[in-house]
């Protein structure tokens, strides 16, 4: 897909989430009216110093509608932790990281998770590529309505345009 033919919306509410705790859910029933920032995650990545600067997002915004989600991922030379009780204990002790968390997914191929096979449409604010996910951190602004701002692994969740996507779309 080209950029110029790129989706303008999505829709994820119905989408199916199981949590860190193994709890089935729906990304609509984690998520509720708020804005998310999607970011699939990786405890052992040179890039985790981000987890200090998602969790300092989530209680800033919090209180204005809008939520960090986390996805773990081992698709990147298997940078994330095996277990889901590895995962949260880590995040949780070495971050403080309160935002709510999936179970392990997979963000390409051909077992990829519903919600990024939606999110893969929406083509990156750096380069102006959709698609494949490159790495590790690759962020996903969806707001209230499903307008998506797709950022690239390396740009900071508190780097202006990040913060300028998530202001946007807060009440």
């Amino acid at each position: 897909m080209t950029t110029t033919q790129a989706r303008q919306t999505v829709d994820l509410k119905d989408l199916p989430v199981t949590t860190l705790q193994g709890e089935h859910t729906t990304f609509g029933d984690i998520v509720g009216d708020r804005t998310a920032l999607v970011v699939n995650v990786a405890s052992r990545c040179g890039l985790s110093p981000q987890y200090e600067q998602l969790e300092a997002l989530q209680k800033k915004y919090a209180d204005r509608g809008f939520t960090v989600i986390g996805f773990p991922c081992r698709q990147f030379l298997g940078q994330e932790l095996k277990s889901e009780r590895a995962i949260e204990e880590y995040c949780s002790t070495t971050w403080g990281v309160t935002f709510p968390m999936s179970a392990r997914i997979k963000v390409n191929g051909s077992q990829t998770d519903p919600i990024y096979v939606q999110l893969k449409d929406f083509p990156r604010q750096e380069d102006g590529k959709d698609g494949r996910i490159t790495w590790n951190f690759e962020k996903f602004v969806v707001s209230r309505d499903g307008h998506v701002t797709r950022f690239s692994p390396t740009t900071k969740p508190d780097e202006p345009q990040v913060i300028n996507a998530i202001e946007k779309t807060l009440s």
